[in-house]
């Protein structure tokens, strides 16, 4: 089977309870599109557990795209012992209140092996999957396409393309496929379909469920 479930924000135990749910298995799939990070204290053990999983995988969010980089800066820092920019200053600032507190306690708290594990890790999160099941196109990114273009490829996109524009349930996105995102928590608070769309966040972060969908029945589980 192939599931797909997103913004987890360090939420280990509600992923793991999703798992029990789907009996999740080797010869299952799991694709989690983005925001593994931030609000939730359980953000380190979340990213070494699927790291180690070869049947998981993850698209980036763009609370894992800045931690990567702020993650990295302080990791420098750590070995350096150097100062950091003003700039730097100010971006950490404002990811430590938006929800990174509890990811740079936790990184922090890590030996120079695991953070460097962590850091791997999240740098080579992918943007976007398209994949097929049973038949059926899906595309998966984290908030959406800005400025989506049908004979454009999803490759030439930047980074920010992929969180900045929130998808649109009321017209399908792209054509011959449906578009799985999370980003904007559900109004809900359980998984909503749109036109050629599928929303997924149902607002872990905020205290609501996290969701999980089953790309091949359709069946919803939620924890």
């Amino acid at each position: 089977m192939t599931y797909v479930m997103s913004d987890i924000h360090g939420n280990y135990q509600k992923f793991l309870s999703i798992l029990d749910q789907i009996l999740f298995k080797e010869s299952d799939t799991l694709y989690i599109v983005g925001d593994l990070l931030d609000y939730g204290e359980e953000a380190m053990e979340l990213i070494e557990d699927i790291s180690l999983r070869l049947n998981v995988y993850c698209v980036a969010g763009e609370h894992d795209f800045l931690a990567a980089r702020m993650l990295s800066g302080f990791d420098k820092m750590l070995k350096s012992g150097s100062t950091p920019d003003a700039e730097y200053i100010a971006d950490m600032t404002a990811w430590v209140q938006d929800g990174g507190q509890a990811t740079l306690e936790a990184f922090r708290a890590l030996d120079a092996d695991s953070r460097e594990g962590v850091l791997e890790y999240l740098e080579e999160l992918t943007l976007f999957e398209d994949i097929t099941v049973n038949g059926k196109r899906y595309v998966l990114v984290h908030a959406g396409i800005a400025d989506y273009e049908a004979d454009s490829e999803l490759e030439d996109y930047l980074p920010e393309d992929f969180f900045s524009e929130p998808l649109d349930s009321s017209y399908a996105l792209i054509e011959d496929a449906t578009v799985v995102v999370g980003h904007v928590p559900t109004k809900s608070g359980k998984i909503e379909r749109g036109e050629g769309s599928i929303f997924i966040d149902c607002g872990a972060c905020e205290g609501g469920k996290l969701g999980c969908l089953c790309l091949d029945n359709g069946k919803e589980f939620y924890a």
